[in-house]
């Protein structure tokens, strides 16, 4: 079993940044790809990026590309997601997502472990 938690967001103006955390308690974490999600109202959730379990493979959807940066540090069990030039159309509940095994993947029913999300919300 593994618990996730999200922390980091806030509302903010366009062009500032924010950085969300995800912090994992219970089992070996770096067994895990970890991925963030988004959804905003009336929206489908969606992968905006996504980390291996070593680290070394990310991805990122071509929308927030050039723009969000994710990270990890298996030592302190966390995923982080910088997020820079913030845009009012990345307004969304995060969630940060894991799944068992080294690859992350798009479809969200394939995570195994969700937290609880975190809203952002960027103002014009």
């Amino acid at each position: 079993q593994v618990q996730l938690v999200e922390s980091g967001g806030g509302l903010v103006q366009a062009g500032v940044s924010l950085r969300l955390s995800c912090a994992a308690s219970g089992r070996a974490f770096d067994s895990y790809a970890v991925a963030w999600f988004r959804q905003a109202p009336g929206k489908e959730r969606e992968v905006v990026a996504a980390i291996r379990w070593s680290g070394g493979s990310t991805y990122y959807a071509d929308s927030v590309k050039g723009r969000f940066t994710i990270s990890r540090d298996n030592a302190k069990s966390t995923v982080y997601l910088q997020m820079n030039s913030l845009k009012p159309e990345d307004t969304a509940v995060y969630y940060c997502a894991a799944r068992y095994g080294s690859t992350w993947h798009w479809n969200p029913n394939l995570y195994d472990y969700w937290g609880q999300g975190t809203q952002v919300t960027v103002s014009s």
